[in-house]
């Protein structure tokens, strides 16, 4: 990718991008994986996406995850569980596969509407795998707490009521989560929210819109086991939501090849202890130029209360968005991605990575894959 006719750039071991930033920064070097293709409900050229091959296979997608959520196996060591209808409960429904206790991979024989009453309690090794149907969540969302591998693909969330309703909570002490190729709006809450020590997740491939307060990444300045949360979020599109894009305190997280416009009051923020790594994003303001707010806070165990700290690299700002960014202090002690993973898919900032992420994040119409037997 990276011109007009739409032939990507590798960035491999020892070739970096430079920091938009005039503070001094470390060199370090990252890799890319080979390009994709896969089918789409859109015409447009996905090559430069990620993830050749994980629709080649039912659980081609253990494990696969960039970033953070790398580890995330989901149902891959259990058997196929099927959701035959839409009810809220009972057998044969989602919210009875999600809880049941040993590994399972769920895919869906039907398409349609689940109104959820409450939400639905994902327990450990579970994928939620939506693809060959179309599925839309509504009502409530899905929980995910203290659970690990969990991997939620291709659904649909949407007008989730209630108090505290999100449309993904990850909360408290859950990890290796993935979540790819989901469509989210409209919820009371937030889209997606992880607080509470929940850590070692990716959210990828994903679309957002018609929301306020959209991610949320550490609950308040008096969780200060949140310093553990870790977060990747890559190749999503955030398509005029007003905020929290995503709004983090205390976490790590790494922000790459994303697309964000038009928000109503920031497009990122960096409260405290936050370090954000926000790499080859592009940035396109509407009435509200600036894309990045620092927020100061108080962490309990602390005496004076401190903001978060940004750094941006190969970040494109377009239609006259200002960046709002503060040169990280060294006090700031700021993270690369590479000190947690070595290979991850980026390529620079450009009007065709805008284009393709348009038209190709969010929840997909592509067939299930074929299962293949489980080795011994």
């Amino acid at each position: 990718m990276g011109n007009a006719r739409g032939h990507r750039k590798h960035f491999n071991h020892g070739v970096n991008i430079s920091p938009t930033t005039n503070a001094p920064f470390p060199s370090n070097k990252y890799s890319s994986s080979e390009p994709t293709s896969r089918n789409s409900s859109s015409s447009t050229n996905m090559e430069s996406l990620p993830y050749p091959h994980v629709d080649s296979s039912l659980r081609a997608l253990a494990a696969q995850a960039e970033g953070f959520g790398r580890s995330a196996i989901g149902g891959l060591h259990g058997s196929v569980y099927c959701v035959t209808n839409l009810s809220d409960d009972g057998p044969g429904s989602l919210r009875f596969g999600c809880r049941m206790k040993e590994p399972l991979w769920i895919i869906f024989e039907v398409s349609g509407t689940i109104d959820l009453s409450s939400y639905v309690s994902v327990s450990s090794y579970k994928t939620v795998d939506g693809r060959g149907q179309r599925i839309k969540l509504t009502g409530k969302g899905l929980r995910l707490k203290e659970c690990e591998h969990v991997i939620i693909c291709n659904l649909e969330f949407e007008g989730g009521r209630g108090h505290d309703v999100d449309g993904i909570q990850i909360k408290p002490n859950s990890k290796h989560i993935w979540i790819d190729r989901c469509s989210l709006r409209d919820y009371d809450d937030g889209l997606i929210d992880i607080t509470r020590g929940s850590t070692d997740i990716t959210i990828s491939r994903c679309y957002f819109s018609h929301h306020d307060k959209t991610m949320l990444i550490g609950a308040d300045p008096s969780h200060i086991g949140d310093r553990c949360i870790r977060v990747t979020i890559h190749h999503c599109f955030f398509d005029g939501t007003r905020q929290r894009h995503p709004r983090v305190r205390y976490a790590q997280v790494h922000l790459y090849n994303n697309y964000t416009r038009n928000w109503g009051i920031y497009a990122v923020c960096a409260s405290v202890e936050s370090k954000i790594y926000s790499q080859c994003n592009i940035y396109e303001a509407g009435e509200k130029k600036v894309a990045f707010k620092y927020l100061t806070e108080k962490a309990t165990d602390k005496e004076e209360p401190s903001s978060g700290t940004i750094w941006s690299d190969g970040d494109l700002f377009v239609k006259g968005t200002q960046s709002g960014l503060l040169a990280p202090t060294a006090e700031h002690n700021m993270f690369h991605p590479s000190e947690h993973y070595t290979n991850w898919t980026v390529e620079p900032a450009t009007d065709a990575l805008k284009h393709i992420l348009q038209h190709c994040t969010g929840c997909q119409n592509i067939p299930r894959p074929t299962d293949q037997p489980l080795v011994p």
